[in-house]
Formats: structure tokens, C-alpha cells, sequence
């Protein structure tokens, strides 16, 4: 926690919105319409009834909450691969890249993490790299714990060349209620590990394809934070 300035020692109030500043999780920009919809519908709403008040009010939270984008701090550790999201490792296998990426068409172990409507729902970068490709491609709306969600869900693929020289692949993948893939990121960029690249609304699936030679260091149903679990160490030296 931070040390209270001399202005918030003397000032409860001043102290209080420190407190709620560093306890609760920043929203998303993407939010903003939303929760400000919400609250024009919660006022509304109010006019009628007050009981219709409350429920919009109550909607209005957990919309703001569905968009919090909290702080992480990624291991200080070098060499690994972390998790893009939050949620449950659902899937670890050998799978084929998209084939929109133009990679070779050669299976690489993949861990695949399902996110509920309840997890934080932007996605983080795994490494520290530049972006080579971005490509989207559209598609059904399966459920995302379902194996060919993968291949036939809508999705948009991000190919992440690390500081190391290792490609790593992050695809988000729409869900069965998510009907809307948000990237942030272009080809060229350059990102930080653990920093926020897009975002998938309501409940959805992101895809972390490894290069050959990685560690795998999560175990099936384990539960991922992103931009903080490590989920494999990286091979020593370039693909």
C-alpha cells in the first residue's frame, strides 16, 4: 500500500479514495459506453420504479466489473511463456497454428485457457517482443470449452516474436455468448510482458501455441492469471 501523503493523514475522505483507488481494478476503456448506458437505463429506470432502479444499478456493476482490467506483475523471471488470460487451463495438446498466420502447417503444443463471463476478460501479452502478424478471421460461436472451438470459432491470432528470438502464437477465440473480439495491437508494435493487447466480450477462449522444446508448467484445470502464471519455459536459444 502507499504511504499516506500529510494531505490524507488529515483528510479521512481524501484517505478513503486512496484506498478504493489502490484496492479496486481499473476498467477497461472498451467499458465506458457500456457502464455509462447503464447508468443513464439505471436512472431511468428509477423514474419508474425504484425496484427497476436497483436491478439496473446491480446491472450496471457487474457490467463494470466484466470490464476491470486489473494491475499484474509479470515474474521477474526471463524465458517465459505466461498466461494471456484469466482463467481455466481447459486443453493441453499438439495442434496446428491458424492457418491465416502463414506458418508451417507443423503441430505445436498448445494450452488453451477458457474463460467464464465471472474471469477478467482482457488479454496480456505472454512475452516481451514485437508483433509480426495479426490476422482475424470469422466464424461460428461455439462453446469455447469445446475442442473444435479452436478451429471453427471466430477468432483473431497474434504472432509474437520474443526479445529471445521465439515465435509465440496467442489466439482469441469468441465463445458462445462473447460476439466480439477487441485487438489493440498492429504489426510492428512492440509489447511488454504482461501488457494489455485486446479484449473478448463475455465468455471465450484464448490459445498459446509454444515453440518446440518448451516446458510445459501447468497442468490441466489449473487456474491462470493472466500476464502472471508462468505456462511454459521457453527453450534456450532461438527456434
Amino acid at each position: 500500500m502507499s504511504p499516506k501523503t500529510p494531505e490524507q493523514a488529515g483528510n479521512p475522505v481524501a484517505h478513503a479514495l486512496q484506498l478504493a483507488r489502490e484496492t479496486l481494478p481499473p476498467m477497461h476503456p472498451a467499458g465506458r459506453p457500456f457502464v455509462a448506458g447503464g447508468i443513464a437505463a439505471t436512472l431511468l429506470l428509477r423514474r419508474v420504479a425504484k425496484p427497476l432502479g436497483v436491478l439496473g444499478g446491480l446491472a450496471t456493476l457487474a457490467t463494470a466489473a466484466f470490464f476491470r482490467e486489473p494491475r499484474c506483475v509479470p515474474p521477474a523471471r526471463d524465458g517465459l511463456a505466461l498466461a494471456a488470460a484469466d482463467g481455466i487451463v481447459s486443453l493441453i495438446e499438439e495442434a496446428t497454428p491458424p492457418p491465416e498466420l502463414g506458418l508451417p502447417a507443423q503441430p505445436r503444443m498448445r494450452v488453451s485457457v477458457f474463460l467464464s463471463v465471472f474471469d477478467v476478460h482482457v488479454q496480456r501479452a505472454p512475452a516481451s517482443g514485437v508483433v509480426e502478424r495479426v490476422a482475424y478471421r470469422p466464424g461460428k460461436f461455439l462453446s469455447a470449452d469445446l475442442d473444435k472451438a479452436s478451429d471453427d470459432n471466430e477468432r483473431n491470432s497474434l504472432l509474437l516474436r520474443t526479445v529471445d528470438g521465439h515465435e509465440l502464437v496467442v489466439v482469441q477465440i469468441a465463445g458462445l455468448v462473447a460476439r466480439r473480439i477487441l485487438c489493440q495491437t498492429a504489426e510492428g508494435d512492440k509489447l511488454a510482458a504482461g501488457e494489455t493487447y485486446g479484449l473478448i466480450r463475455f465468455g471465450s477462449r484464448v490459445d498459446l501455441y509454444l515453440p518446440e522444446g518448451s516446458r510445459v508448467l501447468v497442468s490441466k484445470g489449473q487456474r491462470t492469471i493472466g500476464g502472471e502464471t508462468p505456462l511454459a519455459e521457453l527453450p534456450q536459444g532461438k527456434d
